[in-house]
């Protein structure tokens, strides 16, 4: 590793003693071999963080829950009491259910592995020569990579050129505004931000073209050594924030419930070690000990279906929200329109069709180098027989949101130079020294964009010969002409948004383009139009105004990528849950405010990076997909949780109850442990359980007054049913500790199963049928529940036979339980006001 650590403060030190150090060559780069033998030797680009977790780590995750720790404890104490058998029971019972955990979550997150690797990310670097694309993670130091407007920085480098290049490095340095950067050298002491020489990985490019040598990759970049320091977590999702509050809810109950149910045993003088035992036991049948490792296998096999579908999650937590969504801000162009831009007209000043006009536009379109764009393919597309012979390039002014034009200067086979301006009409005529009069231009530019034509302008200028250009040479040019681009309606669009509105979903039109030309492609596919805002409107509108405003509004038309961040905050800001839909530059600051960041497959770096979610089609069906499979998954946690409290609660608030009044403890450490791992095999199949329609209409979101209620109208009526159980077995059966105890193992796990398959839908549990292995594991743990007294397990367990007449009474007591449950479920949801 000499030949790194020789490139040491690399930011003050001349380029070539760096590639001297680095073994490389400015103009030819590495060679294949070379790269390959150092990513051998250091590993592949990429911060530790974004690895996958060891499966040691994820083994041992299942054992880290505090209760199941204090339950080990206990049974270790239990053993050196002299306890073998139960001590042994209890550890293979947490031991099944930390496999079981861990099998499922494994097979979860490999999924996911696979999953995210279809979206990779590429850097063009130069190697043997040669430009080539390969994955950034594959980079190593001594690559010179090529930097364009869209460019995610993979790495840290020092630039070799650079022209007009302008870097955001907010997430390293907090400037808000992108900071030009030239190549040269800079003081050994100097700040990150006073490193004008270098790009770091973090930083993604916004105008401008360059290239650079890679100098530190992965964890030794300053990003990575960031990294290192801090423990980064995204921030939490509605839905997270919810499940945290109930998991605190459950812990605080079960807290005071061992507590009580503790002290109450010892006041009945029973054996400390036992109650301590069935105390632990109880906590852990009450906390829904599963939720995380069931979360993280539904999202998993929500992102999988997904995928089928055509959308590729890159953060498992996004689904919730995908789900909740209410509002979608997206662009027009390939998702209301088919994204196939084609030049329909070359025109001259006074919009007669015009060769010179589609010539400049021709030399402008292929001699730029920033980013790639349908517009310039277009015009490549339309040039007929024009020829770019005898001309070459001299230089080039790049894009930028600001000027929102592209000069490029070129000269013919006399020296001539002549520098060619392409761009947005209306930043473009006040640099133009021919116009007296512009009213007439943006007539005929109002007249086409109302009919659907996105207008650019073409302006040039004689200039002479000189080592540099920049935007300072954009003015007084001669105003040439018009450049009619149409972009077709998608086939599909309007019934696609008459998709997502029958889901309550709300499209919002955000786009850069003008007001024309966005109301009349609304038009086109349907799509109601309540309000414009333009960006010039938006820029003299506070924040306040904003909130009001974006509500009401379809269209904001002519927006900047500040603005449209300030679109989302707005939105969320007045309670709707935002997605917003982007590909370019300028669409990153709104992909990172959106709840739900979505972007397409050919979608720049930086906007697949900021994204929750890919497209694989840049298409709003494909979407829509996507949020039915997001309510999905939705659904199934929820019916988890509600299974959970219905169940859970009602059970073990009667059998702490029942510890109170009987003379023996109702159930055994072991038999808990036991009955909640056998219910938790149906749990784990909710993940792909199916969904009624019903939980498809509407956005879902995390209601705690709803669930709270949920938990005390369910739990009673378990607890009811309970109580009944125990008044049987005691008056009318006269049942010992033994036959009690297996006889309520028997009715608590059947009615467990039995509500869970009520509680799963709204509607009659008869006319939603379940998924084949719900109801398949629901069945065969039911069976096992009635045979396991009579097999030789039985005994292991303190299970007992049972009269024949005392299991159908259990039966009969079951049957009534959920009838009891889907009475009360239909008047919960009758009086529930959703």
């Amino acid at each position: 590793m000499g030949w790194l650590d020789e490139a040491g403060s690399y930011w003050s030190r001349d380029v070539a003693a760096l590639l001297s150090a680095l073994e490389s060559d400015a103009a030819k780069g590495l060679s294949v071999a070379a790269a390959a033998e150092r990513l051998a030797r250091q590993g592949p680009n990429a911060l530790g963080g974004q690895a996958r977790r060891a499966t040691w780590r994820l083994l041992l995750g299942q054992f880290t829950n505090p209760l199941i720790l204090i339950l080990v404890f206990a049974a270790v104490v239990s053993a050196v009491a002299g306890e073998w058998v139960d001590a042994t029971i209890v550890l293979l019972v947490v031991a099944g259910s930390g496999a079981m955990g861990f099998v499922q979550e494994y097979a979860a997150g490999s999924a996911l592995e696979r999953l995210r690797a279809r979206v990779t990310l590429t850097t063009n670097v130069v190697r043997d020569g040669e430009a080539q694309a390969v994955a950034s993670s594959a980079l190593v130091p001594g690559d010179i990579i090529l930097l364009s407007a869209g460019s995610l920085i993979p790495a840290d480098g020092v630039l070799l050129d650079a022209r007009d290049f302008f870097v955001n490095e907010a997430v390293l340095t907090g400037e808000t505004y992108p900071v030009e950067k030239r190549p040269g050298v800079v003081a050994e002491n100097a700040g990150i931000a006073q490193r004008t020489n270098c790009v770091f990985l973090g930083s993604n490019v916004r105008s401008g073209t360059a290239r650079a040598l890679v100098v530190q990759t992965g964890a030794a970049t300053l990003y990575g050594q960031i990294a290192k320091r801090l423990t980064l977590r995204p921030p939490e999702t509605e839905f997270e924030r919810g499940l945290h509050h109930f998991g605190l809810l459950l812990t605080q109950f079960m807290a005071v419930l061992v507590m009580v149910v503790f002290t109450a045993n010892i006041l009945h003088a029973r054996p400390a070690l036992d109650s301590v035992l069935f105390a632990i036991a109880l906590a852990v049948g009450l906390a829904p000990e599963l939720l995380p490792v069931i979360l993280t296998v539904t999202l998993s096999k929500g992102a999988q279906k997904m995928a089928a579908g055509g959308v590729i999650v890159r953060r498992l937590s996004a689904i919730e929200n995908l789900g909740s969504m209410d509002v979608l801000c997206t662009d027009k162009t390939g998702t209301l329109t088919e994204g196939v831009v084609r030049l329909d007209a070359a025109l001259d000043a006074e919009g007669q069709p015009s060769q010179a006009v589609l010539r400049d536009a021709l030399r402008n379109a292929h001699f730029q180098t920033g980013l790639k764009n349908p517009l310039d393919e277009a015009i490549w597309a339309a040039r007929g027989s024009l020829t770019l012979e005898g001309w070459r390039k001299v230089d080039e002014i790049p894009y930028d949101f600001i000027r929102k034009r592209l000069s490029v200067v070129v000269a013919d086979g006399d020296g001539r130079h002549r520098l060619i301006t392409k761009g947005a009409l209306e930043p473009l005529l006040p640099v133009c020294g021919d116009i007296a009069d512009a009213a007439p231009l943006l007539a005929r530019y109002e007249e086409w964009s109302a009919s659907g034509f996105r207008v650019l302008g073409v302006a040039s200028k004689a200039v002479p010969p000189q080592p540099v250009y920049s935007r300072d040479d954009e003015a007084g040019l001669t105003f040439e002409g018009f450049l009619l681009f149409f972009d077709p309606p998608k086939e599909g669009t309007a019934r696609a948004l008459r998709d997502l509105a029958s889901r309550h979903v709300a499209v919002k039109i955000v786009t850069g383009d003008s007001r024309g030309v966005a109301v009349h492609v609304a038009g086109e596919v349907g799509l109601p139009v309540d309000a414009v805002l333009t960006g010039e409107q938006l820029r003299a509108m506070g924040d306040e105004a904003l909130w009001h405003a974006a509500e009401r509004t379809t269209i904001f038309a002519g927006v900047d990528p500040n603005q449209k961040e300030r679109i989302i905050g707005a939105l969320r800001r007045t309670g709707h849950v935002v997605g917003f839909l982007g590909d370019g530059i300028n669409d990153a600051p709104a992909l990172h405010a959106a709840d739900v960041g979505i972007s397409v497959d050919q979608a720049v770096d930086v906007a697949k990076e900021a994204a929750d979610l890919v497209l694989l089609e840049h298409d709003l069906d494909v979407l829509r997909t996507g949020i039915d499979e997001g309510r999905r998954t939705f659904a199934n946690t929820i019916k988890y949780i509600f299974t959970t409290t219905s169940a859970n609660f009602g059970n073990m608030l009667s059998m702490a109850g029942a510890s109170l009044f009987l003379p023996f403890l109702p159930l055994v450490a072991k038999q808990i442990l036991l009955n909640n791992f056998l219910s938790d095999i149906p749990g784990m199949c909710i993940a792909g359980d199916r969904v009624d329609d019903e939980w498809l209409h509407q956005p879902r979101r995390w209601n705690m007054h709803f669930l709270r209620r949920f938990t005390v109208v369910f739990g009673l009526v378990s607890a009811l049913f309970d109580f009944l159980t125990f008044g049987v077995l005691l008056l009318v059966m006269q049942a010992g500790p033994e036959v009690f105890r297996t006889a309520w193992f028997i009715e608590s796990l059947l009615t467990e199963l039995a509500v869970a398959l009520v509680v799963r839908t709204r509607a009659a549990f008869y006319r939603s049928k379940p998924g084949r292995a719900l109801w398949m594991s629901t069945l065969a743990v039911g069976v096992l529940t009635l045979i396991l007294a009579y097999t030789p397990l039985g005994p292991i367990f303190d299970l007992v036979p049972l009269p024949p007449r005392l299991l159908l009474l259990i039966l009969a007591i079951t049957g009534l339980y959920v009838l009891a449950a889907e009475a009360a479920k239909r008047w919960f949801w009758r009086t529930s006001g959703l």
